[in-house]
Order: C-alpha cells, then sequence, then structure tokens
C-alpha cells in the first residue's frame, strides 16, 4: 500500500501515527506528496490534492484521514482504535470531534502563517487565534476525562496532531493558562509514534 502525505499535514501524521502503532511500516509505504502545485504530478494520483491518501493493495484509493486510520486499524482483524461500546462510545466520540474542531481551526491558522504576509487574512487569523484560546480552555477541562489517560485512540491521537502545530508555528499558543493540557501534551509527545512523526521545523 501507498500512503501520500505531506509531512506537515497534522491530517496525515494521524495516518502516519497510525501506521506505526499498528506496526504497519512493511505493508505501508509513506511517499511525500507536492501539493498546491499546479501541475504537480501527485494530481494523477489523487485529483482533490489532498493528504493523507492511501491506495490500497488493489488499486482502490481511500482520502480522508478518519476514513484512512479506520482502515488501517482494521487490517489485522484487531483493531485498537474501536470505539468503545455503549455510553463510552458516544464519549469517545464526542471527545475526538472535540479534538477535531481545534486540529480544523489550527490547521486553518497554520495555513495563514505559512502565506507570504501580504496574502494573510488578519481577520482569519484573529478568528482561529480566539477558536483556539476557547478550545484550549475547553480541553484544559476535558483533558482529564478517563478516555484520554487511558490505551491510545482516535481522540488522543487527533489532539496531538493539533497541538503538535505549536511546533512549526510559533504564533500558536495553546498552553498559556493551561498547566494540565500543557502536562498532558508534553508526556504523548515523546510516546514514539508521536516523536516519529514530528513535522519538520
Amino acid at each position: 500500500m501507498k500512503l501520500y502525505v505531506t509531512f506537515t499535514s497534522p491530517f496525515a501524521r494521524m495516518a502516519r501515527i497510525v501506521v506505526i502503532e499498528k506496526g504497519l511500516e512493511d505493508r505501508v509505504e509513506v511517499i511525500g506528496a507536492k501539493t498546491r502545485t499546479v501541475d504537480s504530478p501527485y494530481y494523477a494520483v489523487n485529483p482533490s490534492g489532498r493528504v493523507p491518501y492511501l491506495v490500497r493493495d488493489d488499486g482502490v484509493g481511500l482520502e480522508e484521514s478518519q476514513l484512512i486510520c479506520r482502515y488501517l486499524d482494521h487490517l489485522d482483524g484487531a483493531p485498537l482504535f474501536d470505539h468503545p461500546g455503549g455510553e463510552a462510545g458516544w464519549e469517545s466520540r464526542r471527545l475526538e470531534a472535540l479534538a477535531r474542531s481545534l486540529l480544523d481551526g489550527l490547521s486553518v491558522w497554520s495555513r495563514e502563517l505559512h502565506r507570504p504576509e501580504n496574502e494573510r487574512g488578519p481577520t482569519t487569523i484573529e478568528h482561529e487565534r480566539q477558536r483556539c484560546r476557547r478550545m484550549a480552555a475547553v480541553w484544559e477541562r476535558e483533558i482529564g476525562h478517563p478516555l484520554m489517560r487511558g490505551e491510545l485512540n482516535m481522540a488522543q491521537i487527533t489532539l496531538v496532531a493539533a497541538l503538535g502545530l505549536e511546533r512549526r508555528n510559533p504564533g500558536i499558543d495553546w498552553r498559556s493558562g493551561h498547566p494540565d493540557l500543557s502536562t498532558w501534551a508534553d508526556a504523548i509527545y515523546q510516546r514514539p509514534s508521536v516523536a516519529a512523526t514530528w513535522p519538520p521545523e
């Protein structure tokens, strides 16, 4: 299988973490894709140009990080990252959605910060800065949830992909006033799959 990524994409990072956690490095070739470039050869592989994109062994392509992570998790018939049953499953889904909301906002903010200064949208940057502050406050409360402290799950993978955007974007500050969230992040940053997938600075 071939997993197309950009090494700065937090969405692709989620899939890369799952590849490592599931021990699929010998089955999944990770390939750097050139996106946001006119006439990139990658567009012949995935016309939408988004990452991650997984080309299965049968040639079928899968797009969207949640779908790809779920597919990779189920390859061996022993999924690690499925939501639990019952009420805990709804809590798990709620936390994952909450993490995705933070990830979506931080991704927009990060994209704006990497544009040439004269092309940046100050209104967009300020909107995402404020959303980040609000969401970090929510996560300061939620980070003590038992599902955020137990075995690695998709809510945790999504949240660490979001928070890890701070490494390339010093303007993104979610740590101020959030000691519990910072402590959680510093601990999970040490996990081998997380450490191995850091975006380049």
